[in-house]
């Protein structure tokens, strides 16, 4: 599924070395299946791993996690390094990220589920000056969100995701178990709270 080079992977172990022990890496893609779509790695702790919903991958030194959902738009991903005037650079090439092929059953609920975040959830949020969007629904029914504005490291978010967006996604959409925030929260001036 990934393939890394052999420099890429010893660029990796030396950049883990400056960091705790156990730290790994997390590749992802923002905007999966739209011509938006951008893939990005970071570092990935402990407390970062979820068991039920990533996907690990293990390299001799470290391992890779993948949102289960991510798998499909990282399909033949190749990992690589790029050496010029500027440095040393890591790149990641996923022919799938912008692809996305859905069955109508999934293509129905997330129009669906677009539309109820649309009305019902966003006017509130906007109060607030804040959106969320669906970036998809992954096969076991958990539904990728996204916050922006006033929600990007707002201090309460975390209610707003479980009590807010996810009980009532759930009450209204059987199909869906759960909902994941991807959303890279940085508080600042735009956060609400």
């Amino acid at each position: 599924m990934i393939t890394i080079s052999d420099l890429a992977e010893k660029y990796i172990v030396k950049l883990l070395s400056k960091k705790k022990s156990n730290t790994n890496i997390r590749i992802f893609v923002n905007s999966p299946g739209t011509m938006y779509a951008e893939c990005g790695m970071s570092y990935c702790d402990h407390q970062d791993i979820d068991d039920i919903n990533d996907e690990v991958i293990s390299f001799s030194k470290f391992n890779i996690y993948i949102s289960k959902f991510m798998l499909p738009f990282l399909k033949n991903t190749i990992i690589d390094i790029i050496e010029n005037d500027l440095g040393t650079q890591i790149t990641l090439k996923a022919p799938y990220a912008k692809i996305l092929k859905k069955s109508k059953k999934f293509s129905q609920l997330e129009f669906n589920v677009k539309r109820f975040l649309s009305t019902k959830i966003n006017p509130k949020l906007l109060l607030h000056g804040g959106s969320v969007i669906l970036i998809g629904i992954s096969n076991t029914g958990i539904a990728i969100i996204k916050f922006s504005g006033g929600c990007n490291g707002c201090s309460m978010i975390d209610q707003t995701l479980k009590i807010g967006i996810e009980k009532r996604l759930i009450k209204h959409f059987p199909e869906i178990s759960g909902v994941s925030d991807i959303t890279n929260h940085v508080s600042g001036k735009h956060s609400y709270y």
